[in-house]
């Protein structure tokens, strides 16, 4: 007999129409993180912008996402994920009207890093619901399905907004996003059941510290793939994917923003079937680590394979940077790996902090991409060769994090 979609705690028809309420909201998640990656040549001849300033902008949401997950994980614990993300989607919609009317690079910035900071909880808040409310299967399926609903998000971010900017202008549609978050508080204070007034009663956080979570092998073992892989990953998807197209594949920003497309349907397609397959093969003894193990360094290999052919890729160029953001979907595993390695009362702080130590990187990465290529281009090298070394670094950082990843020791024999 077939298994239900969804198995847990309330009835099937509130936990499908929860589980469609917190993917609405995530989707503008990921819809705000990526549009810059879409928007960035308007936005650098707008603002004449140079590739540090392009990097930082983009990079600023993540500062802003990273620097409110240690508090966060706390606020969930306490006051339960629909106050908080309620709270903090205000701040979103704040944002979003703060871009739409900046006239300067320190406005839009201001606003990049006020928007991280509002949609910091949209992923946060209802894995800490479904820990509550679904059956541990069930929560393996929601995690992939919602980061679904964020690749869905990010192709929302290519073709359409390419499509939409020259009609209505890109500050007419920060002012649209603005009205979608609007609309998905009212979803959420609609369909999300309170936190039971057991969660939320004690004044204090349930016992356990951050500490136990950052002094843990295990979780020590993981942060430098979420830091530089995961991170890097979500730092080309959003940001440095179309300009390498563009510049160094001499793409028009129509052709670059059409495969970005194409690369977001792929993930998308490749989160549903992690979604679908993840039970399976839990059921048979393929763990986390072991998937990560055998297939994160097809990654590696790819992203070589895009640096050294440089100019020489082009009309390919999208298909590979599919390839490569496909082979970085092992990594998704870590995050649901880290939070099992921990007891329940610490898996809200468990999840914050490693969704820090992601967004950091997020932010280091596309910030540091950036410095790169100015610094070699002011040493007189070449534009291309300037992209080219400055992703040769980052892959070196992956490939070195995923060497630490092998040596560790592992001190959850269960993941």
């Amino acid at each position: 007999m077939p298994q239900p979609l969804f198995v847990s705690a309330l009835p099937r028809r509130a936990a499908i129409l929860v589980f469609l309420t917190f993917a609405f909201s995530y989707f503008l998640s990921a819809l705000i993180r990526a549009i810059t990656a879409t928007l960035s040549p308007t936005l650098t001849q707008e603002f004449s912008l140079n590739s540090g300033d392009l990097g930082l902008l983009a990079g600023g949401y993540f500062l802003g996402f990273a620097a409110n997950q240690l508090p966060l994980g706390t606020w969930l614990d306490r006051y339960g994920p629909k106050k908080v993300i309620l709270l903090l989607l205000s701040v979103a919609a704040l944002s979003c009207v703060a871009f739409s009317v900046a006239t300067s690079f320190s406005v839009l910035l201001a606003a990049r890093i006020l928007s991280g900071v509002g949609v910091s909880a949209c992923l946060m808040a209802p894995l800490t619901g479904y820990r509550r409310w679904f059956d541990a299967s069930t929560q393996l399926r929601a995690n992939s399905w919602m980061l679904m609903s964020g690749s869905l998000g990010m192709v929302a971010a290519t073709l359409p907004v390419q499509w939409l900017a020259p009609i209505i202008g890109w500050r007419v549609l920060f002012l649209g996003l603005t009205v979608l978050v609007l609309l998905a508080m009212a979803l959420i204070a609609w369909q999300v059941p309170r936190w039971e007034s057991a969660a939320v009663q004690a004044i204090a956080p349930a016992p356990g510290s951050y500490r136990q979570v950052w002094e843990h092998p295990y979780f020590r073992k993981m942060l430098p793939l979420g830091f530089f892989c995961y991170g890097g990953l979500i730092a080309m998807q959003t940001l440095w994917v179309v300009p390498w197209m563009i510049k160094v594949g001499a793409h028009t920003p129509l052709q670059a923003a059409s495969g970005l497309f194409w690369i977001n349907v792929a993930m998308l397609c490749t989160f549903l079937t992690w979604g679908m397959l993840n039970p399976w093969l839990t059921r048979r003894g393929f763990g986390a680590e072991q998937l990560i193990a055998w297939g994160l360094p097809s990654s590696f290999l790819i992203l070589a394979m895009i640096i050294v052919a440089g100019g020489a890729l082009t009309t390919g160029a999208a298909a590979v940077w599919t390839l490569y953001c496909v082979g970085c979907t092992f990594i998704s595993l870590a995050q649901p790996a880290v939070a099992m390695a921990f007891p329940a009362n610490l898996a809200g702080r468990a999840l914050t902090s490693y969704n820090l130590v992601i967004f950091a990187g997020v932010f280091v990465v596309q910030w540091g991409v950036g410095l790169g290529i100015d610094a070699f281009r002011a040493l007189g090298w070449s534009e291309i060769a300037s992209f080219q070394a400055a992703m040769t670094l980052f892959l070196l950082c992956c490939i070195g994090s995923y060497v630490y990843f092998l040596s560790a020791k592992s001190h959850n024999q269960a993941i």
